[in-house]
């Protein structure tokens, strides 16, 4: 690879930059690479000849053991067998006789693709780096570790031990956002360099295969800023990859960088969490500087040991938020347990619920229904942000704590709801239980102005890295407090709570609707059974009593003709009774048949029917507008059969009845009415009115078996409407009933 210049760098170069295969190390040590399969010399930097006194054109392709059979003999055992990629082993100490005299170097061992990689750095001349002068050190760090309260004095301690071993003028401890912006956690330095103790760094300060390459290599050094890089000679046109390498060489744009920071040496050792980058050690010095291997190594093991008391001070402090969100989700579950609905346990305990996500408000939705609770957002605006998270919201939780970045209609509410934790408790019904937190405006110190990396330069936009690093503060608006991973998990876990009992209750509600079905069946199969029977025995009686009256009834005394024709009607209404009841056990199994209808023809042909047996009563018809709709016309004349049947019956008082029938359109449905001036009755019984055999008159008075108003309710009902009437007693009553524009053909059992 050819090195770059600051010149030759484009806009994008920095995430471009394939920084894993520079093609060059930093001068302080050599590089040899070697094939596995025969050992011979495959990669080799260029000053191997300033070392050597080798040609490195002329070495590549000849074994090891020709041309530097001291290096062979002393690393025999380890070039057969290097670690696997990924790891870097440090090997041992050794005295090489170069052109230029005896010389000390540390030897580092890698793999490469198909290649050992063996490094020789050369040893600081004034470093003192025996285990006798590190341990101290570190049993000092590992015995201060019990007494570090928190992460931040944890990180404190860290930065002074690591700047203890190493000698740099500044170590700072470097924590990566979600956002990979890094921010000054801790620091120990001298006076030489200025402090940068709680500044923020942006994530184009550090690219994506930067990190990816700080997460593999865990440690790396820059000894000196205005370094000459060493071009590695090959015969092989495929480049060495040096992500495992210890004098890789760096990015131009990263030495201009230190520069313009005013340090010439850095070393930057990687804090794991889990396998991912949580952070950086970062240590700079003012002049160029050298550290050896073996105090990098134990600076390493330090971080190791830092990054283990790290993990478990977060998951200490993470199991305390889950014992103390845990009680509050015990609460709920026993709040939602001692409720009908689960809701309503929920609702009626707002403190519990915004408590267990530490919110400022919340609310519960359904299709149907909005529970606003706390500092929340208006019910219009709720409403809205749920048909959002309806649509394009599939995951079970949402959490962001920039609503507005998503969702941009959030930004007039960001006071109350900036950032949003959100459970999905039904897909199918679309029902949620939000959260929500309100913006926190945060001033926020930059470590130079993150927003200018680009400047012009002969007409031309370069990418240069920022030439200073004076704090600049930035005001960040709609944002809140970042959702804790323990408020997100007890949330999910209430979730899957309220899931269990939601799915509990369909079981339950199923095995009941199932026996309900199951009873409803044999009880209209018993009514069928019933009326069926009783049928015959009734006609036979009425039969009968007729024959007896017109043979015999020159032989009875006025009193049994008396008692003669009390048990015709008796019979004949008993017979009428049973019909009534053939007919209401058979409206459950009868499949709709729906056509259009029209029911002003219907209504007409009612009224002429009713008429003939009102003899000369005064009745005033009035007939509003009456559409048509799509409905059974069977059941549909019986409904409006019952309904003016009973206004004609029950406005027989009255010396002048009005019956008036008319509709109105009520979204999606049409109502119809039947409206007179009777008898009424009192509102306090409408329970009762609708029901099989209640009646609010008296037989003596009004006759009637008390199922026809159970058969419109039942019948209309089928057709996916709605029956209700209003009455006074004296002043009469109205009658309603709604069918909806669609008829449901399949009909309610």
């Amino acid at each position: 690879m050819t090195l770059q210049t600051p010149q030759d760098i484009d806009l994008t170069a920095c995430d471009r930059e394939p920084i894993h295969i520079p093609g060059s190390i930093q001068p302080h040590g050599i590089l040899l690479a070697l094939r596995l399969s025969d050992r011979t010399l495959a990669y080799a930097s260029a000053n191997i000849a300033e070392l050597f006194g080798l040609d490195p054109t002329g070495a590549l392709g000849r074994p090891l053991a020709e041309i530097l059979p001291i290096l062979s003999r002393e690393f025999e055992e380890q070039l057969a067998d290097p670690p696997p990629a990924g790891t870097t082993r440090y090997l041992r100490t050794i005295d090489v006789a170069a052109t230029t005299g005896q010389r000390t170097y540390e030897a580092a061992i890698s793999r490469s693709g198909a290649c050992a990689v063996l490094e020789l750095e050369e040893t600081p001349r004034e470093d003192v780096s025996s285990l006798d002068s590190l341990y101290p050190t570190l049993r000092r760090f590992v015995e201060q570790l019990q007494g570090a309260s928190s992460v931040d004095a944890l990180c404190e301690l860290a930065a002074q031990d690591i700047r203890r071993m190493t000698g740099f003028d500044r170590v700072l401890i470097y924590r990566f956002d979600e956002l990979w912006n890094g921010t000054v956690i801790a620091e120990d330095r001298n006076e030489v360099l200025p402090s940068y103790l709680g500044l923020r760094f942006p994530a184009s300060d550090i690219p994506a295969q930067a990190r990816e390459l700080y997460r593999r290599n865990r440690l790396r050094i820059i000894s000196d800023a205005n370094y000459t890089p060493v071009p590695i000679q090959s015969r092989s046109p495929e480049p060495l990859d040096l992500s495992d390498s210890v004098l890789r060489s760096v990015s131009p744009v990263h030495l201009e960088y230190m520069r313009n920071m005013g340090t010439l040496a850095s070393m930057s050792i990687s804090i794991l969490r889990d396998g991912r980058l949580w952070g950086l050690i970062s240590c700079h010095s003012k002049e160029p500087k050298r550290v050896s291997l073996q105090v990098r190594n134990a600076c390493d093991f330090l971080t190791q040991i830092f990054s283990l008391q790290l993990e478990a001070r977060e998951n200490t402090s993470l199991a305390e938020n889950r014992v103390r969100l845990g009680a509050v989700q015990t609460r709920l579950l026993a709040h939602m347990a001692a409720e009908d609905h689960f809701i309503a346990g929920l609702v009626n305990h707002p403190d519990d619920l915004m408590l267990l996500a530490g919110a400022q408000g919340a609310a519960v939705l359904t299709p149907d229904h909005c529970w606003l609770l706390g500092q929340t957002p208006g019910e219009e605006e709720v409403r809205a942000l749920f048909a959002w998270l309806s649509r394009h919201n599939q995951e079970d939780v949402f959490a962001t704590d920039s609503l507005s970045e998503a969702y941009p209609a959030a930004k007039s509410y960001a006071d109350r709801a900036c950032g949003i934790l959100a459970i999905s408790v039904s897909k199918a019904h679309s029902s949620y239980v939000l959260w929500f937190r309100p913006e926190v405006v945060q001033t926020v110190k930059w470590g130079g102005n993150p927003q200018k990396p680009v400047q012009e330069e002969a007409g031309t936009a370069r990418l240069h890295p920022r030439r200073s690093f004076e704090i600049w503060k930035e005001t960040v608006r709609e944002r809140a407090l970042p959702w804790d991973r323990s408020e997100i998990e007890a949330v999910k876990e209430l979730r899957n709570a309220i899931v269990s009992i939601v799915l509990r209750r369909a079981e339950e509600l199923a095995a009941i609707s199932e026996e309900l079905r199951r009873s409803n069946k044999e009880l209209e199969a018993f009514s069928y059974s019933v009326s069926h029977d009783l049928r015959a025995p009734f006609r036979h009686i009425v039969g009968y009593s007729e024959l007896l009256k017109k043979q015999e009834g020159n032989d009875l005394s006025e009193k049994g003709r008396r008692y003669v024709d009390t048990i015709i009607d008796s019979a004949y209404t008993a017979g009428t009774l049973v019909d009534n009841l053939l007919r209401f056990s058979q409206m459950g199994r009868t499949a709709l048949k729906p056509r259009r209808i029209d029911v002003h023809r219907l209504i007409d042909e009612v009224r002429q029917q009713l008429m003939v047996h009102a003899g000369d009563r005064r009745i005033e018809w009035v007939i509003r507008d009456l559409p048509e709709v799509t409905a059974d016309p069977v059941l549909i004349r019986l409904v409006f059969e019952n309904l003016l049947d009973n206004a004609v019956k029950y406005t027989r008082p009255q010396e002048k009845a009005r019956i008036e029938i008319g509709s109105t359109r009520n979204d999606g449905e049409t109502v119809f009415f039947v409206r007179d001036n009777g008898v009424g009755f009192d509102m306090k019984y409408i329970d009762k009115l609708f029901g099989v055999f209640q009646r609010l008159h008296r037989m003596e008075d009004f006759e009637g078996t008390g199922i026809g108003l159970a058969n419109v309710r039942r019948i209309v009902e089928r057709h996916g409407g709605r029956a209700w009437a209003e009455g006074t007693l004296n002043k009469g009553a109205t009658f309603s009933i709604s069918l909806p524009d669609e008829t449901n053909t399949e009909g309610a059992a």
